[in-house]
């Protein structure tokens, strides 16, 4: 290029249109496909020359990225399915607007399906299919706050009635009322999985979409297609659970994902990107991480001009307009729009000109129009190796007029005057009088109308209604003696932890006939760690390349193998995902009609107190299986201080309703617990699933003694009666490692003639939940005798005082002491950890051996069974500093 060119922007602009004419011409004659590789070809020939490029690969022009030539004709009555989307769009208003005018307060959100309705009306009637003998079945997440438009078509299809919407949020008031959003748990043979404001709904239908590929390359699933169907808000892309997690939906070429994000561009408080454009921040992101992007942004109305644009100034235009300024026009009328976009540029004010103000005000953007929803979600539902993503740029409350488009307040409109329903109505084509429209009442077609004809035909053509959730899993036999039998015999002098019989007890699950398959080991980067790495030999690490290296540690006796077919998951350091797998496993037995049975094995720290919202959705979602916290407790973990010393997740995990918390510390009752939970989740079939603690603290494991097995369950069962003959009496109760604090501190008061039982506590949080329904039927109850707890129960006949300890907060332990005798004192780890030994860490949060006996001895003074002498010298004997005594001693 000559300094002519260079200097003269004139000439460097005809120089531009001779590039432009020339790849014109090699796309007519060559086709697309060779005009990209040329394009590649100079992208890289400039690379190498120094030519800075590096981010403009990541974004694409402001435009539909399926050009009209390329679309493909849409298959249905478009008249017919706009008068169906329109009927929905009323009745999910109108259940809203009900809800609002009862007076209880429950309201509702209108917009987020408004912007959204035409989406799910093409994927319902075009794309997403049920499971059938010839298809695997589609999974559809749709966004939380669209659910009433959900619940409006499945009224339509008959099979919701007009008092299920009408007690929309009132599930108490009658029976049959509509949860607010979607919950497998509250309703479930409807939805498939929750969708909630705690960032889940992209992480989970990732993790959903690689497990659907795990089961088939483990031959557990026929490979018969499927597609994950995952509706999210732009706002909610901000969550980095999702952003977080998209490098694995490539890594795993998971072309069996969809990710629809509806760019309403509005957020509860504004815009989501008021000075920027969250399409193209989103497609950076995305082709960033190698996704297929498909943008959907302008509707069909604006082809013309973009095909007469021939020297891009209506392109650079869009490309300028920031989102805030997209949002102004919404609500601005047609001259305001055009004095905005033409911006005093006379080129693109003359091509503009074909369009009337009214036009310009009213023209639609992508979301609305099925041509370019259609074209968009039939690329996305191709096999093309790789996830992808359609951006698709709507308009918050359309449809819904003067009272909703655009504006800042759309999110939280949950009602409407009387003009504004009876105008409603009438946009929508709604056949009903301004009396009841004003009413908000529902509109329902005759079964015999064109639309309802026209809505059950389009589904049964597709395989059936969704969404829809079935339970249609096998049944287990829960394994025997056969296999459980050795935890039960103890292991003599040797010693070992309660991780290392874990590792064990899955070896020889996932080795045992009738369960084997089923087994789900799920670790995020700690296998050695947690001593599991010698499964990688027998059941291998999931990867669905197969392994194409030769690892460094071939020859060892413990190596890294992936497989295709490999059994275990192995997430690297991502809780989110590896919870996320969790999910996805523990909710096989509805999804996919298998009862896998996931073994999560995490640093318990790591576990709730990061993502305990993933948690609490798998409660929701009706998930089974074992989340495993290992290396747990505040002093079992030499030297690692603040960061992995945890005396909470006991605490935490007692908030779940449906899961059952343990913290054993022999063999066999971790093995009691594990059969237990078998039978209960996957031959019983109930809903519930599991936290059981394990560490890495050795000792010898003892024989089980007769009849424990009610009481491990329960939570507490008395390991040791004392054969020493006191009136002087303690009890002590343990839990985890620390049981072997407690044994000692049992020979440190029988020394001073004090006769000492050992209770082992497995579960407060089992035992405290027993005790609060005795006490709820107890006080519902009018027969004399009332019903007692089970701690109550098995301690009536006891004296003496008692004193708890655990590796967990005091208030863990607390949480009985309602129903325990008065003489009960609590030991636990408050505070933060810190790096020391395990010696002096239980000495510092005072559940050592000394300070279990210094607790027993206080309250036997008290119940004036001790002397004030005897304490003081066992203080001054066991070298405890007064002045560091706990004062709640």
């Amino acid at each position: 290029m000559n300094e002519t060119v260079k200097a003269n922007d004139l000439e460097w602009g005809q120089e531009l249109q001779e590039w432009i004419a020339s790849l014109d011409e090699v796309i007519q004659d060559l086709g697309d496909e060779q005009a990209a590789k040329l394009i590649r070809r100079l992208r890289a020939f400039a690379i190498k020359k120094g030519v800075k490029l590096a981010g403009e690969a990541l974004n694409s022009p402001y435009i539909n990225t399926i050009n009209v030539k390329h679309q493909p004709p849409y298959p249905g009555d478009t008249v017919l399915e706009t008068k169906i989307e329109n009927i929905n769009r009323w009745n999910a208003m109108a259940m809203v607007l009900q809800g609002y005018d009862s007076g209880a307060g429950v309201g509702g959100h209108i917009a987020t399906y408004a912007s959204a309705a035409s989406m799910y009306e093409v994927g319902l009637n075009h794309f997403f299919r049920k499971k059938s003998e010839d298809y695997g079945g589609d999974l559809v997440s749709f966004q939380p706050h669209a659910a009433p438009g959900i619940y409006a078509r499945a009224l339509l299809e008959g099979r919701l009635t007009e008092d299920n919407l009408k007690n929309f949020r009132r599930e108490l008031q009658a029976e049959g009322g509509l949860p607010s959003y979607p919950h497998p748990r509250r309703m479930p043979s409807f939805w498939e999985i929750p969708a909630a404001s705690m960032g889940l709904i992209g992480v989970s239908a990732i993790y959903q979409a690689r497990f659907q590929k795990y089961l088939e390359n483990r031959g557990l699933k026929e490979k018969k297609g499927g597609k994950i169907w995952a509706f999210v808000g732009d706002g909610e892309m901000d969550e980095p659970e999702t952003l977080g997690t998209l490098n694995i939906a490539v890594r795993e070429q998971l072309d069996n994902l969809v990710l629809v994000v509806n760019c309403n561009l509005q957020r509860l408080d504004g815009p989501v990107r008021g000075n920027g454009k969250v399409i193209q921040e989103l497609e950076r992101s995305f082709l960033g991480a190698g996704w297929n992007v498909t943008k959907v942004i302008w509707g069909s109305e604006w082809d013309s001009l973009i095909e007469r644009d021939h020297k891009g100034i209506l392109v650079d235009r869009m490309n300028e307009a920031l989102d805030g300024d997209y949002q102004m026009y919404s609500v601005l009328p047609g001259d305001e729009v055009r004095k905005h976009w033409i911006k005093d540029n006379p080129e693109l004010e003359q091509l503009m000109q074909s369009l009337s103000d009214e036009e310009i005000r009213t023209i639609r953007r992508g979301g609305h129009d099925y041509k370019k929803i259609f074209a968009a979600f039939d690329k996305a539902a191709k096999p093309n190796g790789k996830p992808s993503v359609i951006l698709m740029k709507t308009l918050k409350g359309y449809g819904m007029g003067d009272s909703g488009e655009g504006k800042n307040t759309t999110h939280q409109k949950k009602s409407m005057t009387a003009d504004e329903r009876i105008d409603a109505a009438a946009r929508f084509g709604i056949p009903m009088s301004k009396e009841d429209a004003a009413k908000a009442k529902f509109y329902i077609p005759s079964p015999d109308s064109p639309e309802i004809k026209y809505l059950k035909e389009k589904r049964e053509a597709l395989g059936g209604y969704l969404p829809e959730r079935k339970d249609e899993s096998i049944t287990i036999k829960t394994p025997g003696d056969d296999l459980f039998g050795e935890f039960y015999e103890g292991t003599g002098d040797r010693e070992v932890s309660t991780t290392m019989v874990l590792v064990r007890l899955i070896t020889k699950l996932i080795r045992h006939d009738g369960i084997k398959e089923y087994i789900v080991p799920i670790i995020p980067d700690e296998a050695r760690t947690f001593g599991l790495d010698g499964l990688f030999r027998y059941a291998g690490i999931y990867q669905p390349k197969g392994q194409l290296y030769k690892p460094v540690d071939a020859g060892s006796v413990s190596y890294y193998r992936e497989s295709v077919d490999g059994q275990i998951l192995q997430e690297g350091i991502c809780e989110a995902g590896a919870i996320a797998s969790f999910m996805a496993a523990g909710s096989a037995y509805a999804m996919h009609g298998l009862p896998m049975i996931p073994f999560y094995v995490f640093y318990s720290i790591f576990g709730f107190q990061r993502v305990g919202d993933m948690i609490w959705a798998c409660g929701d979602m009706l998930c089974k299986g074992f989340l495993i916290g290992g290396t747990s407790g505040r002093t079992t973990l030499n030297g690692e201080g603040v960061q992995h010393q945890d005396g909470h997740s006991h605490m935490l995990s007692s908030v779940v309703p449906n899961m059952k918390s343990y913290d054993p510390s022999f063999a066999y009752e971790l093995a009691i617990i594990i059969k237990d939970g078998i039978y209960r989740m996957y031959e019983m079939q109930e809903k519930i699933f599991y936290y059981i603690t394990v560490t890495n603290e050795n000792y010898t494991m003892p024989v089980m003694p007769k009849g424990v097995e009610e009481g491990v369950i329960k939570g507490m069962y008395r390991y040791q009666k004392s054969t020493k003959k006191s009136k002087r009496k303690a009890h002590l109760m343990g839990s985890g490692s620390i049981m072997s604090q407690v044994l000692e501190a049992k020979e440190l008061l029988e020394s001073m003639d004090i006769s000492t039982d050992i209770w082992s506590v497995t579960s407060y949080t089992e035992l405290q939940r027993e005790a609060l329904n005795a006490e709820r039927e107890a006080l519902l109850s009018t027969a004399e005798k009332k019903p007692k707890s089970y701690i109550e129960t098995i301690l009536e006949k006891e004296t003496g005082v008692f004193v708890s300890v655990s590796d967990y907060m005091k208030s863990w332990g607390m949480g009985i002491s309602k129903w325990m005798p008065e003489a009960y004192h609590v030991l636990g780890t408050d505070g933060y950890g810190l790096s020391e030994s395990r010696t002096d860490l239980r000495d510092y949060f005072e559940i050592s051996p000394k300070y279990i006996a210094l607790a027993a001895l206080q309250l036997l003074r008290k119940e004036g069974e001790v002397t004030a002498k005897e304490v003081k010298d066992f203080i001054k004997a066991q070298n405890i500093d007064s002045a560091k005594i706990n004062p709640a001693l």
